[in-house]
């Protein structure tokens, strides 16, 4: 899985109910985008499911020119 906060369809709305702002910060654009391991991406699916963290609310589409 490859997060990719510049091409997120809702990123900025979704941003502060989002993983990856809850465990890695508000995302720096010099580092978008980021591969996350399956097992990673699983294990954080877990946490969600449990309601310990809020999901990945990644909607992928065109990366924003900038």
């Amino acid at each position: 899985m490859v997060i990719d906060c510049d091409s997120c369809q809702v990123a900025g709305p979704a941003c502060d109910d989002c993983v990856v702002t809850v465990l890695l910060g508000t995302p720096d654009p010099r580092h978008s985008p980021v591969p996350l391991a399956s097992d990673h991406a699983r294990a954080i699916g877990v946490l969600a499911d449990s309601g310990l963290v809020p999901p990945l609310r990644l909607v992928p589409g065109e990366r924003q020119a900038g």
